[in-house]
């Protein structure tokens, strides 16, 4: 595949996470009953930015969580050539019951990291409200899911990829779509 644009930069990402901070304290009314979780690997690196940028806006901490979807999801035996699952983590200390979660992903697409995500989710617990945050949604949708907090939409066609990169793990904060 060759790269065929670069879509957002350092400072354009930072100024969509800081957008969506504001967009869920407005539209929670604060951030008492909120929870914001991660989707691994990026997903989980934007939650973090996310709940310190909240903090510095609110002036206290949000509770926070990370997912990691690979035992939900529904094409797993295509995704890793077997029907062995891998077994993955977990990590949300806090009671999701009664709780406004907020999932954060980098990318939404079809829609079926989301839903797996959402059924973890109900696995802890019974929710009051589930919202979603993304980095870039590219359309494409198989499934009726929608984004609350969007950076960046991005209408793509189904042969090109979008490709996000995070400084904590890539070693730099870009967005490019690649055909």
């Amino acid at each position: 595949m060759a790269e065929k644009a670069n879509i957002l930069d350092e400072q354009s990402i930072k100024r969509a996470l800081t957008r969506i901070a504001h967009e869920i304290i407005e539209r929670n009314k604060g951030i008492e009953q909120c929870i914001l979780v991660g989707i691994k690997t990026r997903g989980a690196f934007l939650a973090e930015r996310l709940a310190k940028r909240i903090e510095q806006i609110e002036g206290k901490a949000i509770k926070t969580g990370e997912l990691d979807i690979t035992l939900y999801r529904d094409d797993l035996s295509l995704k890793n050539g077997t029907d062995e699952p891998l077994v993955q983590e977990v990590d949300i200390t806090h009671d999701v019951t009664g709780k406004k979660v907020i999932l954060v992903d980098d990318v939404l697409y079809t829609g079926r990291t989301v839903r797996a995500a959402m059924d973890a989710v109900m696995d802890l617990g019974r929710p009051a409200q589930i919202q979603l945050a993304v980095l870039i949604d590219r359309g494409h949708r198989e499934l009726p899911i929608r984004a609350d907090y969007v950076g960046k939409n991005i209408p793509t066609s189904s042969s090109e990829r979008i490709v996000v990169k995070v400084l904590e793990k890539d070693g730099l904060d870009t967005v490019t779509i690649f055909e």
